[in-house]
């Protein structure tokens, strides 16, 4: 079990959907539980909450399969103030609601697990700024990277961070006014191609150029693969599999996928 006093925290954000930020939140999670420790979640994402879609199929799993149980943790689903005369007292409704809903997780859990939405907004803002661990899915493109640095088209070099990188920096600040904590950032790479290999190449050179100058660690991601997809709607993960009452035989692309969620863990450091 976690031996700290306090709960670890890792937040999943991106400001550009279909990174595959619901994806290594799941999995995250679920990870976690299968490691034996206690687990909360929270979902900042108010309008498209994939998150807390994936619990709800998993709750209803486990409504259905009642001796083929599988783990869950304790979630949270925050939504978007609305009603309010001013954004000054609209955000602050959102605050108190994050941070009552925060520390009830925290006095469950030894992880928390916080899901972004991909665009900017005030909850996810106040998210950043409470994580130990931002982790950052990107699909290997330069349209993904372009939310993290803008790059010169001619020189293929970094011109400056972009808006998302920069409002990672002010969270740190913000963060370490807080309570001199210090804040890690993870970028993963999703859905590598084996094909366009000189582009693959490109892209790694920019992201490793952009690490060295806002300070991330760069950790391989999830590959687009079909039996993600099939076990959204059960709320399953593969992990799940030798307990859930699925049927559905292993196969070498599911092995491929447990060894990317095996170092997907491991490169976040969870033992």
């Amino acid at each position: 079990m976690n031996q700290n006093k306090t709960p670890y925290i890792f937040v999943v954000g991106n400001e550009k959907g279909g990174a595959g930020k619901t994806t290594c939140s799941m999995h995250l999670i679920i990870g976690l539980l299968d490691r034996g420790y206690k687990v909360a979640s929270i979902d900042t994402d108010a309008r498209q909450h994939s998150l807390t879609t994936y619990i709800n199929n998993r709750k209803e799993y486990n409504k259905k399969n009642q001796t083929h149980n599988v783990d869950m943790p304790l979630h949270f689903h925050l939504k978007e103030a609305s009603g309010y005369d001013s954004i000054e007292t609209k955000e602050k409704n959102e605050k108190e609601q994050f941070e009552q809903a925060f520390n009830m997780a925290k006095n469950h859990a030894d992880y928390v697990v916080i899901d972004t939405p991909g665009s900017h907004t005030n909850l996810s803002r106040i998210a950043h700024s409470y994580a130990d661990t931002i982790i950052t899915p990107i699909n290997d493109s330069f349209i993904d990277l372009d939310v993290m640095g803008k790059i010169n088209g001619e020189t293929m070099k970094i011109d400056k961070p972009s808006i998302y990188s920069q409002m990672i920096w002010e969270q740190k600040m913000e963060r370490a006014t807080r309570d001199r904590g210090e804040i890690k950032w993870v970028v993963v790479r999703n859905r590598l191609s084996n094909l366009d290999a000189q582009n693959k190449r490109n892209v790694a050179d920019s992201l490793e150029q952009l690490s060295k100058r806002i300070s991330f660690q760069i950790a391989p991601g999830f590959s687009e693969r079909v039996i993600f997809r099939e076990l959204f709607p059960h709320g399953l993960t593969l992990l799940d599999l030798k307990k859930a009452n699925f049927n559905k035989a292993f196969s070498i692309s599911h092995v491929a996928a447990r060894q990317e969620l095996r170092n997907f863990l491991d490169n976040l450091g969870v033992k």
